[in-house]
């Protein structure tokens, strides 16, 4: 189901081995693979297809940004939600924010492009990304996300979402 072009092998830590990481800390999720999505319009085209009527849902899109002093931030957000980064870098303190370069975004969260999702903080925390979480997240009941590759999504609660920053030890800045 996979045709992206890029090397999953490379990875630091795999997809599967993302699930077999949730599945031993008794974090719950469901499971979902669809075609490559690559944007929120893309990820609007297979949600009535994966989602749960009725349940109260986050979807999200993420942002890897950087400030002038080469300090990385993944920022996520409801996927309908108008950005600005010149006051999205006033809101964070932070300054002016720019996007991460694909290499970069390899190197300090171990994802490509079109992947980026709050799981990578398994391996943006060691990098020190300081990771920003829309507070529309504390008042949904699922939140669906990528499990580090875009032709997957998981569908978690709120609580195991949280429960898996804990086990991370990553610190969730609410905005």
């Amino acid at each position: 189901m996979d045709d992206t072009p890029f090397d999953l092998d490379n990875m630091p830590v795999s997809s599967d081995a993302l699930l077999a990481q949730l599945d031993s800390w008794g974090l719950g999720y469901v499971l979902h693979e669809h075609v490559p999505l690559r944007t929120v319009e893309d990820a609007k085209k297979v949600e009535a297809d994966i989602q749960v009527p009725g349940q109260q849902v986050l979807r999200v899109k993420n942002l890897y940004l950087r400030d002038r002093k080469k300090r990385n931030y993944l920022v996520t957000l409801e996927q309908d939600r108008k950005i600005d980064l010149k006051e999205l870098g006033a809101e964070l303190g932070v300054g002016k924010l720019s996007f991460g370069s694909p290499e970069r975004l390899m190197q300090h969260l171990g994802i490509y492009p079109g992947a980026v999702t709050p799981l990578a903080m398994i391996t943006g925390v060691p990098q020190n990304v300081t990771f920003f979480m829309d507070a529309a997240a504390q008042q949904a009941e699922v939140i669906y996300m990528h499990p580090l590759i875009n032709t997957r999504t998981v569908a978690m609660t709120r609580a195991d979402v949280l429960t898996f920053f804990d086990r991370i030890d990553c610190a969730v800045t609410w905005i």
